[in-house]
């Protein structure tokens, strides 16, 4: 039988990601915004609910600021090639702003759905072609040529192994490993040339460790910093779990027919993409980052 703080843990780790799906139910598919007092508010929650409880720096934040004063100091995680892949999932539009993603999306719904950052650059006619049928579709909507996607590779110190939800990062006989998300940001096209994402997501086991073999590397050099985990879950509270973030800064082209195939075939369980949290502005919630 599971300890009880693991399995407490494990499941308010695996809410991270299944919140920031829950909360959009409110407002499928719509396109609604709201005013930016109600963005406001929930800024002026977070930093009520976690002024003085000693929590650690947050995510996500704007990669070109690089100031923050949150002084709860953790050890930067290895490597990924020397931890276990966990679990990969990714939100419509990116959760970061930088590099090649930062065009706004919009406020959204309030709670993750319609927000976050999309691709600067422009697509061809030929790449936005529809699909003629929904990809990733759920109570929650669906995703079309021309999206932008932020995917997250989740690797773990602990004896994980690939599964679905974040909690199979956890484990009884380590409850507090390190925590390193990898991550890139992509803008899906109608083009079989593009990146497939099945190649991409594909786990392999490498020297005994669970990997992602073909993630990219050729996107620039990565912003690399102290955060946590995000969802729309934390836009008003913080969340407790402290991860080492590698957010390469340049957008690949991902075939959304390959995304479709991912949907229907992967350990993770994943069919759909999740919503994303508020950008934590509050030098106070954020972790310096070296220049």
């Amino acid at each position: 039988m599971p300890h009880p703080m693991t399995s407490l843990a494990v499941t308010a780790f695996a809410a991270s990601v299944l919140d920031s799906t829950a909360v959009l139910a409110a407002n499928t598919n719509s396109h609604d915004h709201v005013d930016d007092h109600v963005i406001q508010e929930q800024r002026e929650n977070l930093a009520k609910t976690t002024k003085d409880a000693g929590f650690g720096p947050q995510s996500p934040r704007d990669l070109s600021q690089h100031a923050g004063e949150n002084t709860r100091a953790f050890s930067t995680a290895p490597a990924y090639t020397a931890m276990n892949l966990c679990d990969i999932h990714f939100h419509e539009n990116a959760e970061h702003k930088g590099g090649e993603f930062t065009t706004y999306a919009g406020n959204g719904n309030g709670k993750g759905f319609g927000t976050g950052f999309k691709y600067d650059g422009t697509l061809t006619d030929a790449e936005l072609t529809p699909v003629g049928h929904p990809v990733g579709d759920s109570e929650y909507g669906d995703l079309q040529s021309g999206d932008t996607i932020e995917i997250h590779f989740v690797h773990s110190t602990a004896q994980a192994q690939p599964g679905p939800t974040l909690g199979t990062c956890l484990s009884d006989a380590i409850a507090n490993p390190q925590l390193r998300v990898e991550t890139v940001v992509a803008v899906l096209v109608n083009d079989p040339k593009a990146a497939d994402f099945t190649q991409m997501a594909a786990v392999s086991k490498v020297d005994g460790l669970y990997q992602a073999e073909n993630i990219p590397n050729n996107l620039g050099t990565p912003v690399l910093y102290e955060g946590s985990t995000t969802g729309p879950s934390y836009n008003e509270k913080g969340s407790p779990f402290q991860v080492t973030w590698s957010v390469r800064p340049q957008v690949i082209k991902v075939d959304i027919n390959s995304v479709d195939a991912w949907f229907k075939d992967n350990v993770f369980h994943e069919d759909h993409a999740h919503g994303v949290r508020n950008l934590v502005e509050n030098v106070h919630l954020l972790s310096p980052i070296d220049q």
